[in-house]
């Protein structure tokens, strides 16, 4: 599976390597109760913008754990 700033949230949840690196960069939709009803709209792209996350940095650690 490639990650890019457009994959939605719910793609990667689930996946307890990504789930810990979305943690790692602090993306508080992981325990916020409106992302979860949200999770298949939400763009990773969205989130690193609106959160000021590296988004290149975190679909690359996305894409070397969840390819491995």
């Amino acid at each position: 599976m490639k990650i890019t700033k457009k994959t939605v949230l719910a793609d990667v949840m689930g996946n307890e390597k990504a789930e810990e690196l979305l943690g790692k960069y602090n993306v508080p939709c992981l325990s916020c109760p409106y992302a979860q009803s949200e999770m298949n709209e939400l763009e990773l792209g969205q989130i690193c913008e609106t959160y000021g996350i590296d988004c290149e940095k975190l679909i690359e650690e996305l894409n070397v754990e969840l390819n491995k």
